[in-house]
C-alpha cells in the first residue's frame, strides 16, 4: 500500500517509483497542452503519445524548445480523426489514460461515449472526480461531482461514492472517510439530499463499499471542521476529518471547486471516472499546474 498523499506534489514522488503509464493526448497541437505533457514526461510521471498533425506538433515543439523525440507522435489530420484514433489506441492496449487537447469537448466525449468503439461499459456512469489542496485544510479533499452530472439520483450517487473511495485508495488512504454533503446534518424527509445520504450511509454500514467510513447527511462545516461538529454535538469519525466530499448537485460541487481555486488559492487536479481508463478533461481556464496535477491523478488511478 503506498503512503497516504497529503499534498498534490506528493503524487509526483509516488509516480516516479512506479512503472510509467502511457498517456494518449487527443489533438495535441497547441502549446498549452504540449507544455503540460512535456512537464509530466520530464518529471517522470508518464510516457506520452501525441495524436495530431505531425507538422503542427513539430512546429509547436520548435517554438517552445521542446525535444519532440521524447513523445510518440501519431499523425492524423483532423480533430475528429484524432479522437477516434486515440480511443482506438486505448482499446488496442497502447495507452492507459486519455487527455483532451485542443478540440471541443463534444467531439472528445463523443468518441469516448461511442457505444461500439468507445471506452464505456454498458450502463456505466461517468463522474467528475477532483482532488483539491486547500491552504486551511489538513489534507487533500477528493470531491465529486463538479462538472458532469447535474442532479445525480440515488443510483448515480452510489456510483460516485464508489469512485471517491477508489480514488482515495489509489492515493494510499486505507480507510477513506466520505462525507455526503447536504444543507443540514438532520435527515429531513423534505430534502432529497438528506434522504439519499441516509440511505447511502446505511448501505456503507452493511458493507456496500468495503473498508470505508461513509456518513451523511453532513453540512459542509461539519465535514471539514471538528470544532463545528463538537459545538453541534455531532459524534462522528468523519466529521472534521473527511477525505471525500460527495456533493448533492453540480451547482454545489462546481462552486466549491472554483472557490477553492479562485478565492482560497487552492490547487487541484481532476479526472472523469467511469470509463475503462481515466479521462483528463481539462478546461480552457485551467492553469498548466492544474493540467499537470490532473495528469498525475490519472496516472495514479490508472489500472486501479
Amino acid at each position: 500500500m503506498p503512503m497516504q498523499i497529503n499534498r498534490l506534489e506528493q503524487l509526483f514522488d509516488i509516480l516516479k517509483d512506479r512503472e510509467k503509464q502511457r498517456l494518449i493526448v487527443v489533438w495535441a497541437v497547441d502549446g498549452h497542452t504540449i507544455e503540460a505533457v512535456n512537464e509530466a514526461v520530464d518529471l517522470g510521471l508518464v510516457n506520452a503519445t501525441l495524436v495530431g498533425d505531425r507538422d503542427t506538433i513539430l512546429a509547436r515543439c520548435d517554438e517552445m524548445k521542446i525535444d519532440p523525440a521524447k513523445f510518440e507522435i501519431d499523425h492524423v489530420t483532423t480533430d475528429s480523426e484524432a479522437a477516434d484514433r486515440s480511443v482506438r489506441l486505448i482499446n488496442e492496449g497502447n495507452g492507459s489514460m486519455i487527455m483532451k487537447g485542443n478540440l471541443g469537448t463534444d467531439k472528445y466525449m463523443k468518441a469516448i461515449l461511442n457505444k461500439e468503439q468507445g471506452l464505456m461499459e454498458p450502463n456505466a456512469i461517468l463522474s467528475h472526480v477532483a482532488v483539491a489542496e486547500n491552504p486551511v485544510y489538513h489534507k487533500l479533499l477528493i470531491i465529486s461531482d463538479a462538472a458532469i452530472i447535474p442532479q445525480p439520483d440515488l443510483k448515480q450517487k452510489v456510483a460516485i461514492t464508489g469512485y471517491l473511495i477508489s480514488t482515495a485508495r489509489a492515493m494510499g488512504i486505507k480507510t477513506p472517510k466520505v462525507a455526503i454533503i447536504a444543507a443540514t446534518e438532520q435527515p429531513s424527509p423534505n430534502m432529497p439530499a438528506c434522504t439519499d445520504a441516509a440511505i447511502i450511509s446505511k448501505m456503507a454500514d452493511r458493507g456496500r463499499f468495503g473498508n470505508a467510513l461513509v456518513e451523511g447527511p453532513l453540512a459542509l462545516d461539519l465535514a471539514v471542521d471538528k470544532f463545528s461538529a463538537d459545538i453541534k454535538g455531532v459524534k462522528s469519525e468523519v466529521a472534521g476529518d473527511a477525505d471525500c466530499l460527495l456533493f448533492p448537485n453540480i451547482e454545489s460541487g462546481n462552486v466549491f471547486y472554483k472557490t477553492n481555486a479562485k478565492l482560497a488559492g487552492g490547487e487541484q487536479g481532476a479526472i472523469v471516472a467511469g470509463a475503462s481508463v481515466p479521462v483528463v478533461l481539462s478546461s480552457r481556464g485551467d492553469t498548466s499546474k492544474t493540467k499537470l496535477y490532473s495528469i498525475a491523478l490519472a496516472a495514479i488511478t490508472a489500472g486501479k
